[in-house]
Formats: C-alpha cells, sequence, structure tokens
C-alpha cells in the first residue's frame, strides 16, 4: 500500500497481532487494498475486445486517526467506491456494449484501543462493515451483499516487558444469495465440497456464513527468547471483502526457543540461534502440517553477516492438494537456506541466498538470489538484485472431471502432473539525489517463467499418495499441439488428429498447459519538492508482456523476445500542497 490516505496512521487499524515468534498462517484483518480493488465481474465479450478498468474509482473516503492524553487511541474510516462497468464487442456482434464489473460499495473500518498501566497492558476492538448495492442481477450471484467482522484484542505485559501474555477473538458473518455463499465454501480457503470430510458440507441452499478465529501468544523476550501460539480459525470463518487470509479450518501450535548473544565473542559482534517445532489439524483431526527448523546467524566483527536455517517436515495430510477433493497424503520433506551480507558501510556491497529443498517423492526446488548495491556517491544509489528458481514438482495440480466409474474417489477422477519450471528475474533500483529538493527514482524488472507439464496422472486412492500414470499404469494419454487427450480406462493407440470434446474413449481432453511467461516492468519517477511539504511527481511507467505455450526455457532466447514486445506507457503527474506554515 503506497496510498498516503491508507498509510498516514495505519498502524492504529492493525488488529490480530500477537507477540508470537513463530506464527502458523497469516491474515490482515484490515487490507486497504480491498479499497480501490480491480474490478471483480467479468463480461462475455465470447473472444472478442474488452476494456475493462483496472482499479475501482473511490468516490470519496474519510478518515479520523489519532491518540487522546488519557491513552486511548481511535481510528474510523469509511471509503464509498463507485459502480464500474467494462466495454466490450463481441466476435458475433459489431456493436459496442458494457456491462458492470463492480457494484457501488461502502467500506467502514472503526478501531479503538486503551493504553493502561503505561502501556504495559492495552486492550481493544475492531470493527468492520461491507455493504454493497446488488441493483445488477451480474452481482447477485458473484458478490456478498454484507459482510461484518468485529473483534477483541489484548496484551498484558510484566516484569519490565520481559513476558507478555496477548490474543484476540474476532467473528465473521457475511450475507448474500445461495449462489453467492455456495462460492464461498467452496473456494480455496475452506473447501466444504470435499467428498470424504465429516465436518463440513457445502449447503447450496445458505444464504449467510459466519464463524470465528482465535488466538494467544505467551512470549518471553531477553538474551532467551521464546513464545507459545495456540491458534485457531473455525471453517466458516471469512474477512476477504475488506481483508486478506489464505486458509481456515485449523487449530495449531507453534513454538519457538532462542538465545541471543549480544556481546562480542570471538569473531562475533553477535550471534543467535534457535529453534521453532510446529503441529497443526483440520477440525476433522487431520494432521495437516507439522515441522520443526532451526539454525543460526550472526555478525562478525569485519561487519559481515551470516546464516543458515535447517527445516525437516514430517509426511502429513493435506485436505487442499485435490482442490476440493479427498484427502492426500504430502510426503516427508527437508529444506536448507544459508544466507551472507557484506559490510553495508562501503561503496559497494552485496548480499546472497541460497534455498534447496526435497521430499521423499523426489520433489526439488533450488533458488539463488543476489544483490549488489552500489553507491559511487551520496546523491547516487544503484541496486541490481537477480535471482533464479528452479522446481520439480511431482503432484502438480491439473484439473478434476466427473466420472461415475471412478468410484475410489467420489465419482471425479483428479489429474496431476510433474511439473518442471524455471524463473529467472532482475531487479534494478536506482536512487538519485541531484539537490535537496530534486530527486529521480528508476525501477525496472524483467520477468521470466516456463512450465512444462509432464506424465499427468490420476489420484487413486484418498488419504494416501498413490497415482496412477496415464499411458505407464493405466490408460491412455495423447498430445497434439496445444490439446491433451486421455483416455482414463484404456490402453490404445492416440489417433493421428486430436479426438473431438465428447469422444466415447477420450473422455477426458484439455488445453496444453505449458506455459512460457515473460513480463518487463519499469517506472521513473521524478520528485521535486518546491515548497517545503509540497511536492510535484512526473511518473513514467512501462509495463511489457507475451504469453507462449510452450515449456522449454532459454534464457537469451526469452529475454529478447520480451524487449521486442509491444510497451504500455503510462504517464502521470501529481502534485500536493501542504497547507500550513
Amino acid at each position: 500500500e503506497r496510498r498516503p490516505f491508507f498509510t498516514e496512521g495505519s498502524d492504529i487499524f492493525r488488529f490480530g497481532n500477537t507477540r508470537a515468534n513463530n506464527n502458523f498462517q497469516f491474515q490482515q484483518y484490515f487490507y486497504s487494498r480491498r479499497i480501490g480493488r480491480a474490478p471483480q465481474g467479468r463480461v462475455d465479450a465470447r473472444g472478442g475486445w474488452v476494456d475493462a478498468p483496472e482499479a475501482t474509482t473511490i468516490l470519496g473516503a474519510a478518515k479520523l486517526s489519532g491518540k487522546t492524553p488519557g491513552g486511548w487511541s481511535i481510528g474510523i474510516m469509511d471509503a464509498v467506491t463507485g459502480r464500474e462497468e467494462a466495454r466490450f464487442v463481441r466476435t458475433d456482434a459489431l456493436d459496442q456494449q458494457s456491462g458492470a464489473v463492480e457494484p457501488l460499495s461502502n467500506y467502514f473500518v472503526g478501531r479503538l484501543r486503551r493504553d493502561l498501566r503505561g502501556g504495559n497492558t492495552v486492550v481493544g476492538g475492531l470493527l468492520t462493515a461491507t455493504h454493497r448495492s446488488m441493483g445488477d442481477s451480474v452481482f447477485i450471484p458473484l458478490l456478498h451483499r454484507s459482510a461484518y467482522l468485529g473483534g477483541v484484542d489484548w496484551e498484558h505485559s510484566w516484569q519490565r516487558r520481559v513476558w507478555t501474555l496477548s490474543g484476540y477473538l474476532a467473528g465473521s458473518q457475511v450475507s448474500g444469495s445461495p449462489e453467492a455463499i455456495a462460492l464461498t465454501q467452496a473456494r480455496p480457503a475452506r473447501y466444504f465440497s470435499r467428498p470424504d470430510a465429516g465436518h463440513v458440507e457445502l449447503d447450496p441452499t445458505r444464504t449467510s456464513l459466519g464463524g470465528s478465529m482465535g488466538e494467544v501468544s505467551l512470549s518471553r523476550s531477553g538474551n532467551w527468547d521464546g513464545s507459545l501460539q495456540l491458534k485457531q480459525a473455525s471453517p466458516g470463518f471469512e474477512i476477504n471483502d475488506v481483508g486478506f487470509q489464505g486458509r481456515t479450518d485449523y487449530r495449531s501450535i507453534s513454538t519457538f526457543l532462542g538465545r541471543r548473544v549480544d556481546q562480542p565473542q570471538g569473531i562475533f559482534r553477535n550471534h543467535s540461534y534457535f529453534t521453532y517445532p510446529w503441529i497443526a489439524w483440520n477440525w476433522d483431526g487431520d494432521r495437516i502440517a507439522s515441522g520443526i527448523g532451526g539454525g543460526a546467524n550472526g555478525s562478525f566483527t569485519n561487519f559481515w553477516s551470516a546464516g543458515f536455517n535447517l527445516g525437516y517436515n514430517p509426511e502429513d495430510f493435506s485436505d487442499r492438494l485435490t482442490r476440493g477433493g479427498p484427502l492426500a497424503r504430502t510426503p516427508a520433506s527437508r529444506n536448507i537456506n544459508l544466507f551472507v551480507n557484506s559490510d553495508s558501510r562501503k561503496p559497494v556491497s552485496f548480499s546472497g541466498n541460497l534455498n534447496y529443498s526435497s521430499n521423499q517423492a523426489d520433489g526439488w526446488s533450488r533458488y539463488t538470489g543476489m544483490q549488489a548495491d552500489i553507491r559511487p556517491s551520496t546523491a547516487l544509489r544503484v541496486r541490481v538484485g537477480p535471482s533464479w528458481y528452479r522446481t520439480h514438482t511431482v503432484d502438480q495440480y491439473v484439473r478434476a472431471d466427473a466420472d461415475s466409474r471412478a468410484e475410489a474417489t467420489f465419482g471425479r477422477r483428479y489429474l496431476f502432473a510433474e511439473l518442471d519450471q524455471h524463473t529467472v528475474a532482475i531487479d534494478t533500483r536506482i536512487d538519485w539525489t541531484f539537490t535537496p529538493t530534486l530527486s529521480l527514482q528508476l525501477f525496472a524488472q524483467p520477468f521470466v517463467s516456463a512450465g512444462s507439464y509432464g506424465r499427468f496422472k490420476e489420484f487413486s486412492l484418498p488419504r494416501t499418495r498413490d497415482f496412477e500414470v496415464y499411458g505407464e499404469d493405466r490408460g491412455t494419454i495423447c498430445r497434439y499441439p496445444g490439446v491433451v487427450a486421455v483416455d482414463p480406462v484404456a490402453a490404445r493407440p492416440c489417433p493421428e488428429t486430436a479426438p473431438a470434446r465428447g469422444d466415447a474413449a477420450f473422455s477426458t481432453r484439455f488445453g496444453d498447459p505449458d506455459f512460457n511467461f515473460r513480463s518487463l516492468r519499469g517506472n521513473a519517477v521524478l520528485r521535486w519538492e518546491y515548497r517545503p511539504g509540497s511536492a510535484l511527481f512526473v511518473v513514467w511507467q512501462q509495463d511489457r508482456s507475451s504469453f507462449v505455450p510452450m515449456g522449454d526455457f532459454r534464457l537469451g532466447r526469452d529475454y529478447g523476445a520480451l524487449f521486442r514486445e509491444p510497451a504500455r506507457n503510462v504517464f502521470m503527474v501529481k502534485a500536493t500542497y501542504w497547507i500550513g506554515s
């Protein structure tokens, strides 16, 4: 978030942050980027031309935030975003049409906190509300009509803030049409559609969904750092209308224990070492995550620093791998991470990071990242950061198809594949200060990612990691330019041309998922402070991107093609004026 209206005083609106050193799952109860977000609706152009707004217009917003002498912190914000439409021309018609893609909406956030005992005890509350005008029938089956969140939080410290007990409890309620609530039940955060789940079931008649989330943490700070976190989120908890969350439906225990040595010892100026076990279950009692990690880092007498981190995860279950299908088992895995930083006081410094992970199913990933920081003068700073990522995934989800013959997997076939992916990016930033009131910032990021799919297979038995590879263990798979056709039952020769949709034998047919994505993002910002507190900004943004349905990666070819892609340029001018002395 970079919009000044939302960044100024944003600390007051924070909620749900306990003093835990090891946290299972991340959530943000007020995510300001939801206000003015990209429109959520789509128009049916049938492959034709579409001109859709990139963001929703904020018609008006007001905010009051601050602290009183009595220790109260108050934050109130209300914003209204407008109804948005997209223009389009269908391939079967020549006239230009328009369709609604976002309704008129109102967002409210209220936050109240009270500091007691000189700030050693804090209590507070949060209330958020989202309302949408659902006049257009297109939004009724898609979006919530209303969404509410309420919560209380607390923090209590003692022994000169060495020990802290903190926590919160929150509840949510969303309402809308049966179609909109069914979409919410089926989304990746909860997957109520799982056929073997004993505690949730997708109810297509519901018009509301509610849930709760809570967390309590006990932490210690000092030479010995430690924390114990207990956390849970019920399956129906939903905050994505004005917040951000990943999954729900879990109970977790996360711990951390570390030792800090701040006095110089031998080659170290300071150093630390730590360990952090954790475990989590869904509300059915299936263990969905567990592991233990540990590591050490230190700063040397020459002002360099380095460290490492090791982790191990035993076999667990996944209620997300099949995307709403049966429970599957995940393999044990291990990972290692190394980093080193040179003396940042020097005119030229660098940092590097290496990561490697692998699992018992022969999946693995490798990451290498570096950054050079060059400061030839106090007025100029150049940072260049290349990164390379290579991964081999053995259980990449592809799709699911209904088939009454797949009795073991509840009448659906769940297709997976092995995925080999290369990703290369280079981040470049230049900060140039010409005078105390005139500066230039430049940013560029060329990015290429290519993925090749192979060994397509079918998940064969719930609560296992059993797969049957098409063409080896069962059935037939045939690949044609842009098309993959599968007979999931019988072994047979591949036809010379791709089978048509609806072919009785090749009942599964889909587009070849191989990809090669290229992107170049760049911007330049010239800032002139023409009077104290008042500034003029001149901005130039350029985007280039392309997608090619092929999975091979060639660095020279792909980066060369990227710079030949047509560019989209945006020029903006912004001025601010400080009113006052």
